[in-house]
């Protein structure tokens, strides 16, 4: 369900939930993006990451050394436009059965011990997402995002480009609709 927070409640912070990029940016960087924000303020702005986009390379094709083995299988996802040479480990982790709490920028020593386990994800990106004091704010204003609280499965669904047509088309009938257009309709 979408949280249809007003742009105008600038006390309001999104910080643990998730934005769905609207059907109508399509700049390439964020074109369906699901991007989950681990901070909020209106003083200090936005950061998060992209969560479904895959850049189809694992952490061992990018790093060698045998402190990554542990490692190396997983999946590295574009995180966003900035730090774009930096990898990075975050954590997702099912709280009490029914909330979603996610760590970003976790050790290489603890991401290695997570990730065998059921209850967490671990993720590399390349990469993060950024927004100044009142940037995210004007562009919610806008409909640029719709604002999301994570689903208790987010762990367990796809972390591709079909996360975003799923949580989009959950949301409402009217979502669904948007989640089913083709990316670029006008080529019909």
């Amino acid at each position: 369900m979408s949280d249809d927070i007003p742009a105008s409640e600038q006390s309001i912070s999104l910080g643990g939930r998730l934005l769905l990029a609207s059907p109508s940016l399509a700049d390439g960087t964020f074109d369906r993006s699901v991007i989950m924000l681990f901070e909020h303020s209106a003083a200090s702005g936005a950061h998060g990451i992209i969560i479904n986009h895959p850049t189809g390379t694992t952490v061992g094709d990018l790093l060698k050394d045998t402190e990554f083995t542990p490692l190396a299988h997983l999946p590295v996802h574009r995180g966003g436009p900035l730090s774009a040479g930096e990898l990075a480990f975050s954590s997702f982790t099912m709280a009490k059965g029914t909330t979603i709490r996610y760590q970003p920028h976790i050790s290489i020593e603890t991401a290695s011990g997570l990730i065998n386990s059921k209850d967490h994800i671990v993720r590399a990106t390349i990469g993060y997402s950024a927004w100044s004091p009142g940037q995210l704010e004007d562009e919610l204003q806008r409909n640029t995002w719709i604002t999301l609280r994570p689903p208790p499965n987010l762990i367990l669904m796809e972390h591709d480009i079909t996360l975003w047509r799923t949580l989009l088309g959950g949301i409402s009938p009217y979502h669904n609709l948007l989640s089913q257009a083709p990316q670029n309709p006008l080529l019909n």
